[in-house]
């Protein structure tokens, strides 16, 4: 199975890096009729946006077109994530900014985010109060950012506003929960996109181009690492219910995106894995070994862990060797991901990366995705690849490391 990614409009690396320095990298901001004439769904998946859909969708009607406005977005979550990351980011968009929360404590932390971010306090939910967004003009896209299990359920109630949505990754615990979303996003009539912000990262970019037009051939290997320590006592990530897992629920999904990107959006076939239990972690394992294997033989050899790095480099590292060149991330995973090629450090002289640079464009390319009525470049078919592999990880892993085949 392959998920379409989207096209370069050029194979030089120059008008490359002069289309991210104007502000609409290739694979982002590709022209919109462009992104749909190329994509090419999984095998069922459900179709593409066509042009004339939008907000809306009693039943998956179209909705009036939207405004030249910068779109509202509401956080759903108000974690590290949101607060480090997102809102940040969202003060630096042009095509969207912050205009409301969900949060569990309304009237304490929704208020000081109303306040620190200028929006009315109308604006500010309770997680049970979601679907209320509904009759609120000033919001126009919801942005789960919960913890991984509850997804789902914020997903449906965010569909049923008839506002575009995004989630974060991973996309659910399961495949069940990522059809359950793509279906009620679909029969809603609106967007749904994945929180993938490596995709709008220029570096990680640069690597797409190379295996979108097979600059350096066929890949032959791959490996990659995203590894840290233990969760805080009593935080959600070491909480099998809440997480649905341990380090490759947070950190190898990376790893498994990255591989799939330098593979042109192919799936991996088959997967063996091994995990490593710690007493200090029960019910989700502290390290997780994976192989993944591609029709043509190459594989990505992979490590994530809660028990620091593997002590062969850094814990956020990825490197793929193609048949005529490499490239190598020194820093791959945390913020402004660093690398270089065989021909040495990838550098954009034009562009300020870092910081929340590439959450930045990737709420501006959803947001003109949907204001436009076309499909965005990270759709939730591709969340829902993802998690074909990590099921794929797990049921080997439970397997004492069984070769086993990753589902369509």
């Amino acid at each position: 199975m392959k998920t379409a990614v989207s096209p370069a409009p050029s194979s030089s690396r120059r008008q490359f890096i002069g289309t991210l320095a104007a502000g609409a990298a290739a694979l982002a901001l590709a022209p919109a009729a462009a992104r749909a004439a190329d994509a090419t769904p999984a095998p069922g998946a459900p179709p593409a946006a066509a042009p004339g859909r939008g907000r809306g969708g009693r039943g998956g009607q179209p909705a009036p077109p939207l405004s030249n406005k910068k779109l509202g977005v509401a956080l759903v979550g108000l974690g590290s994530y949101a607060r480090g990351s997102l809102a940040p980011a969202l003060l630096r968009t042009q095509h969207c900014s912050l205009t409301g929360v969900a949060t569990r404590d309304p009237g304490g932390k929704g208020k000081q985010w109303a306040q620190q971010y200028g929006f009315p306090e109308k604006n500010i939910y309770a997680y049970d109060q979601i679907e209320a967004m509904k009759d609120n003009p000033d919001i126009d896209i919801i942005y789960v950012v919960t913890p991984n299990s509850l997804h789902v359920q914020d997903v449906l109630a965010a569909a049923k506003t008839g506002k575009h949505v995004i989630t974060e990754k991973p996309m659910g615990v399961s495949v069940a929960d990522c059809d359950q979303m793509i279906k009620a996003c679909r029969d809603a009539g609106v967007q749904l996109g994945l929180g993938y912000r490596n995709n709008f990262d220029p570096v990680f970019q640069e690597m797409m181009r190379i295996a979108r037009w097979k600059e350096l051939g066929a890949v032959k290997s791959m490996s990659g690492e995203y590894s840290a320590g233990a969760p805080a006592n009593g935080a959600w990530r070491g909480n099998k219910t809440l997480a649905g897992g341990g380090p490759v629920m947070d950190l190898g999904i990376y790893v498994i995106h990255a591989a799939v990107l330098a593979a042109n959006g192919e799936t991996p076939v088959a997967v063996t894995a091994k995990a490593t239990n710690r007493d200090n972690l029960p019910g989700i394992e502290a390290i997780m070994e994976f192989s993944l294997e591609f029709a043509n033989g190459a594989k990505c050899e992979s490590y994530t862990s809660y028990a620091g790095a593997s002590g062969q480099g850094r814990g956020s590292r990825f490197r793929v060797d193609y048949e005529n060149g490499f490239v190598n991330f020194t820093q791959a995973f945390n913020s402004g991901p660093r690398a270089e090629t065989h021909k040495g450090p990838l550098s954009f002289p034009d562009i300020t990366t870092g910081g929340t640079y590439a959450q930045a464009r990737q709420l501006d390319e959803f947001a003109r995705s949907a204001r436009d009525r076309m499909p965005t470049s990270v759709p939730g078919e591709m969340g829902r690849q993802d998690m074909l592999i990590i099921e794929a990880i797990y049921a080997s892993a439970a397997n004492n490391g069984a070769r086993t085949i990753v589902k369509t």
